[in-house]
């Protein structure tokens, strides 16, 4: 780092250090900007531990091993409710409502040891310039990463869990851009079809049509995935997330992807290049499940 970018660094922190320390700790974690970083761990040191996400995965360096099956509760049976979908200035989320039986859809298997409750779905994407994936699968980031975020059932709340280790379990879906030969996906067609009703931060809207989180997965190879332990991506960065991350890339139109580049955030700009940068994988181990080609029946 030359001397000019070190004072450009402490000019950011200094302009940052007296607006942020007038916000309580929640509301901290809501204004954070993805305009640096790297200043995170200032304000929420366990952005600056050894344990954080999203990680390069690699089929080279990750343990082949036999995994057991992650196991989807609920997850093909249609909400109660339509789904309430919001632009809160750094991403497009919702919250998972319960089934038609009035649980929410559940995870375990994989990593898990426990049952975890499906709690919110949001994405991180970038811009016409830059892949927005916040993971790198072999070498390659990719356009668009959604995040359906689970919260072990062990625990009431998410303040709870983000102080546990075993607190959360995130399945991370990556995009790839294809401009032929798209396929038409029921449950993200509505979602990505709502993204012109959220241009604007706080915008809400309810897609009319009842969901399955299933149906968000498409016809995705639920088998292979990749398995390490990590943190929550955005602050507080907690270290407390079974991480799970699809090897098959799911495509999105060429007509879909722009639409999240058009959304805006709580300034007023662009919402664009909202993922995080790679951390270091330390000396974590990462796993990467594989079913067997002999499992599978051809038709």
């Amino acid at each position: 780092m030359n001397f000019q970018s070190i004072g450009e660094f402490y000019q950011r922190l200094l302009v940052l250090l007296p607006f942020a320390a007038n916000l309580l700790p929640e509301e901290r974690a809501r204004r954070f900007s993805y305009d640096d970083p790297k200043l995170w761990p200032y304000f929420y040191p366990q952005c600056g531990g050894s344990t954080q996400s999203p990680i390069a995965l690699s089929a080279l360096k990750a343990i082949p091993i036999g995994l057991a099956p992650l196991q989807f509760g609920l997850y093909e049976e249609p909400f109660d409710e339509l789904l309430n979908m919001r632009n809160n200035g750094h991403t497009v989320e919702f919250s998972v409502p319960t089934t038609v039986f009035g649980e929410r859809p559940y995870l375990t298997g994989g990593l898990l040891r426990d049952f975890y409750e499906a709690m919110a779905v949001h994405f991180h994407w970038g811009s016409a310039l830059r892949k927005g994936s916040e993971h790198a699968i072999n070498g390659r980031r990719y356009d668009l990463e959604m995040h359906i975020v689970h919260r072990n059932t062990k625990y009431a709340s998410d303040e709870e869990a983000r102080n546990q280790t075993d607190g959360f379990a995130v399945l991370a879906v990556l995009f790839k851009v294809v401009r032929h030969n798209y396929y038409y996906q029921p449950g993200l067609h509505e979602i990505f079809s709502s993204l012109l009703h959220l241009g604007d931060f706080n915008r809400t809207y309810t897609p009319p049509a009842f969901l399955t989180l299933g149906s968000l997965l498409g016809n995705l190879n639920r088998d292979n995935f990749y398995a390490y332990k990590g943190s929550l991506t955005t602050p507080p960065c907690s270290p407390v997330v079974s991480w799970h991350v699809f090897s098959e890339v799911l495509p999105i139109s060429d007509l879909d992807l722009p639409k999240f580049w058009q959304l805006r955030d709580r300034r007023g700009r662009p919402l664009l290049n909202n993922f995080r940068p790679l951390q270091s994988s330390e000396a974590r181990q990462v796993f990467l499940s594989q079913r067997p080609i002999a499992d599978y029946v051809w038709t």
